[in-house]
């Protein structure tokens, strides 16, 4: 184009074509902009907001994960157990880093470098925990590695498995073996990793009659396994506990291993007590776990390792089946998950690691022995010299559970009591399992539900003190903790069964049956309107209860009070707390009733007020307009009329008496103005009686806060109150002695002569005896000050 404007011989033209080519090159560049602007829009608005642009620096990025794992400024801060990382730690997650660096070498000496990691690490936890001539397979989940050994098993037992595949399986069934105690959901694992169906798991009770109620019944195995093979399955695995998940318990494991070598039985153990095989002393039913086919360990807990892999190690001759099982790789990646417990287990050292599990083993021998001197506290242990797990209970034995209710004819009477009992106790320890955990974090307690014994606390060092970093100190405070909240159980406890019959035998309350609620109990008000047969939400009575805890909350007294629904429905209930006094129940009880009885009243009356005001209203229209009507009679007509109206009003004034109606919210009635116009000021109307109310008048003594038992038996009262009602009835008699001597000139003789301050004194003192009397009737004593006291009093009447 350029070569046509320069033959142009007429400048005015060629410049034409000159802007005319910048200006359609100007629309052209902004029209490409705009598409490349738009274009990258498009595309940044499908990148999450992280990815867009450069990318982030380092520092930005680590804030982040910052936030996310201690959460925003903003939250509240959640009591969360925060690992205790030492240097040990350090180097358990350096190992981590490290094997990603590791893995970019060549191959060679990768595969040198891995094989040697595997096989030290072997080594040492072979030695270490008495396992000789074992394998290891190192991985993530705890139960990974019991799911490749039943792998394994199935690849030993069935020699065509690898070829005919679970046809095999359909013609002989295999059977695995789980005790009672087992962790909760192991078998279906299992199943669900192996394919198989639920059928193949055979579920081995617990001893009923001899031996702890945790370990496995062994005679009722072998019954298991005899029976088994005569429907023509194949016994193929039993897992063994080497102190179970709940209370630490040691199978009969030396036992087991002759009665799995009788039927050819693959024998797995697991457990926290797998731990004490590192220590000098071991108990024999943990050591008998050395001959065990394969048992899984996890390092990480008993030595405080972050992200170190849980072990199996086993024992088997087969490198190829075991390769088909998926418990040894050829891949090096797969041998660098043992790198960072390689490195720990250097920097710790033997003495490092039996350090660490004999101190959590003292620990729990510290507060087991500690527990034995507590009244009120069951510990459930199975050898108490070696057990590294302490699980206990408070309970309290109430004069209704005596052992001698089995020889009632109504068994069905004791067996509610007692199972009543038994789920007041499980709330009880529920709620003190939370606030020792509160109270000692460093513990790591847990709170757990057994089927025997019920809800118990579980303290497990092994799993939880290298974490934590728990101490000696930890222990003695823990001691100190359920002590103190001792008293507040055994006075709840106590509490119960009273407040439920003060309930029952009150008008308006409902006693609600809450086996999950810790404190005294629950209750609540059926109001008029109230539906007993309906199990949906009351908005009428949720109101009532919303003002209820209100007025209980301004009382200030030791209890605490909550709403909330009730347990079997939506209704609101008022839940009464731990009780940490002796409470007077009665007094709680009829105080609840007494104000929510109030609260309805008071609502009902704001209810009817609009209908009342409303009534009250249009009457006091009719009579106005009645009174209008009569006030035109009475003036005439004539007067109506503007002009002549005032005319005569000149003339002749009409004496009219201003006529009005006030409404009296009070009495509920309409009343004339006239009162208000005559005398210029406004009548009250009639006063109407105060309302009576229905609490007990209890008089407390100063600092006295409500609900609280005072001066119950003789040895109530003190020393002090006694010699203080001695001196004012002394007190009284020197002044009706001085009122004796001036009779004469009393104000009952000569009327209008003002009571002299002695008088006043003296009633005022009457009244103060009166009620120390009343309140201490022990005191009383037949004195002559109190019959001379009595004629005075007498001859003024």
């Amino acid at each position: 184009m350029d070569a046509p404007l320069e033959k142009i011989a007429d400048p005015t033209l060629a410049e034409m074509g000159k802007n005319l080519k910048e200006a359609m090159k100007m629309l052209e560049d902004s029209q490409r902009r705009t598409e490349e602007e738009n274009g990258k829009k498009l595309l940044s608005g499908d990148i999450p907001g992280p990815l867009q642009g450069s990318g982030q620096d380092m520092v930005s990025i680590l804030q982040l994960v910052q936030n996310l794992m201690h959460g925003d400024e903003d939250e509240e801060p959640q009591s969360t157990r925060i690992q205790n990382i030492g240097e040990q730690g350090h180097i358990a997650l350096l190992g981590h880093s490290l094997g990603a660096y590791i893995s970019t070498l060549d191959k060679e000496k990768l595969r040198k470098l891995t094989t040697r990691i595997l096989s030290d690490t072997t080594l040492w936890l072979c030695r270490i925990f008495r396992y000789e001539n074992g394998c290891a397979y190192f991985h993530e989940e705890e139960r990974e590695g019991l799911a490749k050994i039943c792998r394994l098993a199935i690849h030993s037992r069935y020699e065509d498995f690898v070829v005919d595949g679970f046809n095999v399986l359909y013609n002989k069934t295999p059977v695995i073996y789980l005790s009672a105690a087992a962790r909760p959901g192991l078998g279906q694992y299992l199943c669900n990793q192996l394919g198989l169906p639920f059928p193949c798991l055979c579920r081995v009770p617990c001893n009923t009659m001899f031996g702890s109620q945790h370990q496995m019944d062994v005679a009722f195995l072998e019954k298991l396994i005899k029976d088994d093979i005569e429907r023509g399955k194949l016994p193929l695995l039993l897992v063994a506990n080497a102190g179970t998940a709940a209370v630490g318990h040691t199978d009969k494991i030396g036992r087991l291993k002759e009665l799995c070598e009788q039927y050819g039985i693959w024998l797995h153990v697991k457990g926290v007590n797998l731990a004490t095989l590192a220590l000098g002393y071991v108990s024999s039913s943990v050591l008998a776990a050395t001959k065990c086919d394969s048992m899984t360990l996890t390092p990480g807990p008993w030595l405080g390792l972050p992200a170190v892999p849980a072990v199996t190690l086993y024992k088997h001759d087969d490198p190829a089946l075991t390769l088909v099982a998926g418990l040894t790789s050829n891949k090096p990646t797969d041998k660098l998950r043992a790198l960072p417990l390689w490195l720990s287990l250097q920097y710790l050292g033997l003495d490092g690691i039996v350090e660490r599990i004999k101190h959590a083993c003292q620990l729990s021998q510290r507060l087991q022995e500690s527990l034995k001197k507590v009244n009120h506290v069951k510990i459930l242990v199975e050898d108490e010299l070696s057990s590294p797990v302490v699980v206990f209970r408070f309970f309290q034995e109430l004069p209704g559970s005596d052992p001698g209710l089995n020889a009632i004819p109504a068994p069905n009477t004791a067996l509610s009591a007692v199972s009543q009992e038994r789920h007041s106790c499980d709330a009880l320890n529920r709620w003190l399992g939370e606030q020792l955990k509160q109270l000692v974090p460093a513990s790591g307690l847990t709170v757990m539900d057994l089927e025997v014994e019920g809800t118990c606390v579980r303290f497990s060092p092994l799993t939880t003190a290298a974490v934590l970093g728990t101490r000696g100190e930890d222990v003695d405070q823990l001691v100190a903790c359920i002590q103190s909240q001792l008293p507040v159980l055994t006075c709840t406890l106590q509490l119960r069964e009273e407040f439920k019959q003060e309930v029952m035998g009150t008008a308006g309350l409902l006693y609600v049956d809450d086996p999950n609620w810790p404190g005294i109990g629950v209750v609540r008000y059926e109001h008029a309107n109230d539906d007993k047969s309906s199990l949906k939400s009351d908005p009428e009575g949720e109101k009532i209860h919303a003002g209820l805890l209100k007025k209980l909350n301004e009382l200030e007294s030791d209890l605490t009070f909550k709403m909330g629904p009730e347990y079997k429905s939506m209704k609101s209930c008022i839940y009464i707390g731990m009780a940490s006094d002796d409470i007077d129940v009665s007094e709680l009880v009829e105080t609840i009733a007494v104000t929510a009885r109030e609260i309805e009243e008071n609502s009902r009356l704001l209810e009817n007020m609009t209908e009342v005001v409303r009534k009250g209203i249009q009457e006091a229209q009719v009579q106005l307009q009645k009174a209008n009507e009569e006030r035109l009679l009475e003036e005439g007509v004539l007067r109506q009329i503007p002009v002549v109206g005032s005319v005569l009003n000149w003339f002749s004034p009409v004496q009219a008496s201003q006529k009005g109606r006030t409404f009296n919210l009070t009495a509920g009635s309409l009343e004339s103005t006239e009162h208000t116009y005559v005398y210029k000021v406004q009548g009250s109307g009639v006063t109407p009686p105060q309302t009576p109310s229905g609490a007990r008048t209890k008089q407390r003594l100063p600092g006295q806060k409500p609900f609280k038992r005072s001066l119950r038996g003789s040895d109530a009262v003190s020393e002090t109150s006694s010699v203080s009602h001695i001196e004012d009835l002394e007190k009284i008699e020197h002044l009706s002695g001085g009122q004796d001597a001036s009779e004469a000139n009393s104000p009952e003789r000569h009327p209008g002569v003002p009571t002299p301050p002695e008088a006043e004194q003296t009633g005022a003192l009457q009244d103060r005896a009166q009620r120390l009397e009343d309140d201490c009737p022990q005191m009383r004593k037949p004195r002559s000050t109190d019959l001379r006291f009595t004629q005075h009093v007498n001859s003024h009447l």
